[in-house]
């Protein structure tokens, strides 16, 4: 095998700390920004060939000045992603990856936590299969809920007389439309590894609007194995979600941990 690994981290990072600046890839987990993290355990697999970090196009000359010398020392190169959709980041990346790579694994920079079990099992998989990607099975009741937010108002007279409109209780909330059969279901996680040709031929495809890379799999007609994944496999999307990546890494914090996070 001779994989060529593509780290997505072109994204902007917008639910992590809303109405801020911060950049969730960049922050501090143990010394190292969260996507050194994220391909450091892929890096040292000899079966890697190659590792390219796709960034966002606008911030990229940046991006290589400040990181392009660790990442080389790491075997990785920075390339430039997308603006707007994940697919858009590595269907540029794609253009990178050597003609002699016989798979393609591409990897969340947002998901620092993966460890040398799921990569062993992924790549025995990998062997066999021509797709492969890890999940969780899904535990939690699932319900689907209506797109429309609706208001209900509680009225208090007393409140009302003096301020009007102002003075009625409301809440808005969402309306059940069903409750979803969760048997076979899985919530999907990175890396997934594919045949260097299958993936090409997925995105050469017109329509490639998707939420994972698999999906477009899917759309060829190709079938796609899953195994299973890793609950500390975690994305980080807040800023809740960094400090648990901490506690998984069992790395010390970069500071106290805010009041108003702790859980």
């Amino acid at each position: 095998m001779n994989i060529a690994i593509i780290i997505t981290a072109a994204g902007r990072s917008e639910r992590y700390a809303p109405g801020t600046a911060k950049n969730k890839l960049e922050q501090d987990l143990g010394g190292r920004a969260v996507f050194m993290r994220s391909f450091e355990n892929l890096a040292k697999r000899p079966e890697v060939k190659s590792i390219f970090v796709a960034t966002n196009p606008d911030t990229f000359e940046e991006f290589a000045m400040r990181h392009g010398d660790s990442l080389a020392v790491r075997g990785a190169k920075p390339v430039r992603g997308g603006k707007i959709d994940r697919w858009e980041t590595v269907k540029s990346a794609l253009a990178h990856v050597p003609d002699d790579a016989t798979h393609i694994a591409i990897h969340d920079a947002a998901r620092p936590c993966l460890q040398d079990d799921l990569i062993d099992r992924l790549f025995e998989a990998a062997k066999l299969f021509d797709a492969v990607i890890p999940g969780i099975a899904v535990n939690a009741t699932l319900k689907r809920a209506g797109e429309k937010m609706e208001s209900a108002v509680e009225d208090d007279a007393i409140a009302a007389s003096i301020l009007g409109d102002a003075g009625a209780a409301k809440s808005k909330a969402r309306r059940v439309l069903e409750t979803l059969d969760r048997r076979n279901v899985y919530a999907i996680q990175t890396p997934q590894i594919f045949k260097a040709d299958l993936i090409r031929r997925a995105y050469a495809q017109s329509n490639l609007d998707s939420t994972d890379d698999a999906m477009l799999v899917e759309r060829l007609g190709e079938p796609v194995r899953l195994i299973e994944g890793d609950p500390f496999n975690i994305k980080i999307t807040t800023e809740r979600d960094l400090f648990l990546a901490r506690a998984i890494l069992n790395v010390k914090p970069e500071r106290e941990r805010p009041a108003h996070l702790r859980f």
